[in-house]
């Protein structure tokens, strides 16, 4: 059905195209006020000007760690909207449009993006930039429940996406996005040098205290929404067991509830982790069976308005993630 859909955006784009041909030669300045007004988009506050590089990230943590090293060299409009969960969100005709005029396209990579080839592939825009942030990051294995998920119309590529949710690993995405800042505006490549720099210091000191903090722990064992934790719990020695599959709107059956509740009951699980943008309900059922919490362990596939409005990102959600780990696992 999903590729029925973006076959139609595609074929809707090159109407547009043809109508809209006198268009491409406004200014970036317009660009970013039309995306400004878009609600399905978010952008940084810089204020509109046409020395900015124009950058779209396909969902949070990509565009985060874009305005981490772009700081107010950059326009940064993440195509993913605040509170969305980005694993099965469908780029519009208007998202289309819009790459259409601009300088660089961060995405994740690893089958995150199921859309990416389709959509990219349907573009005119040939300065378009193209940044895979996992490139070069060694993957794992996507597990079984790829399988199911190929029966729902996607095409899967075998491995878990979610490689930022190791600190070292989002560092890496975050230097790839460096390098293609600074091929496409070398004369701030020292500026964006300095930010790298900055903000890896920072991704280190939080990953060592990740490292200090959970080895001293005996207990390994979390109990998590869906499965987007593998590349942290390989950080760390943790054993992530998960309710769902690889993409959050999975439902597990009657069987796997029982197997996770047994597994809770066999090694004294006392909380259960849910996320904040899927529906609670099979956390708490699995909960109240075992006498356990719940608590949020946030995979950062987005965030809301609220947290976005508040200043939260990346290092300060993956603090409470810690917090949230030492809480469960004492």
């Amino acid at each position: 059905m999903k590729k029925y859909l973006i076959a139609a955006v595609v074929i809707l784009l090159s109407l547009s195209l043809s109508a809209c041909g006198a268009k491409k030669e406004e200014s970036s300045a317009d660009n970013t006020e039309a995306v400004t007004e878009d609600k399905n988009t978010q952008n940084n506050t810089n204020e509109p000007a046409s020395e900015l590089l124009e950058v779209y990230t396909s969902f949070y943590p990509l565009y985060d760690f874009a305005l981490k090293v772009g700081g107010d060299k950059v326009n940064v409009v993440n195509l993913v909207p605040a509170g969305t969960e980005p694993h099965d969100w469908e780029p519009a005709t208007t998202d289309i449009l819009s790459l259409e005029k601009g300088d660089i396209l961060i995405y994740n990579g690893a089958g995150m993006e199921h859309w990416i080839e389709q959509v990219t592939s349907s573009l005119e825009n040939e300065s378009l930039i193209l940044v895979e942030a996992s490139n070069g990051i060694t993957l794992l294995e996507g597990g079984e429940e790829e399988e199911e998920e190929e029966e729902d119309g996607h095409e899967e590529s075998g491995y878990d996406p979610h490689v930022w949710l190791s600190i070292k690993n989002a560092k890496k995405e975050m230097e790839n996005i460096k390098e293609a800042f600074v091929k496409a505006d070398p004369d701030n490549a020292k500026y964006y040098e300095e930010n790298y720099i900055k903000y890896a210091a920072q991704f280190d000191e939080l990953d060592q205290k990740f490292s200090t903090e959970l080895s001293a722990l005996a207990n390994k064992d979390i109990v998590v929404a869906h499965k987007a934790f593998a590349y942290l719990c390989a950080d760390y020695g943790l054993n992530q067991v998960a309710i769902e599959g690889l993409s959050a709107d999975s439902e597990p059956d009657a069987k796997r509830m029982a197997e996770i509740i047994d597994f809770a009951k066999d090694n004294n699980i006392k909380t259960i982790f849910f996320e904040e943008l899927v529906s609670p309900k099979v956390a708490e059922t699995i909960a109240s069976e075992i006498g356990a919490v719940t608590d949020v362990l946030n995979p950062l596939e987005g965030l809301t308005q609220e947290q976005l409005n508040t200043g939260e990102d990346y290092l300060s959600i993956m603090e409470k993630n810690l917090e949230a780990l030492l809480n469960a696992l004492k």
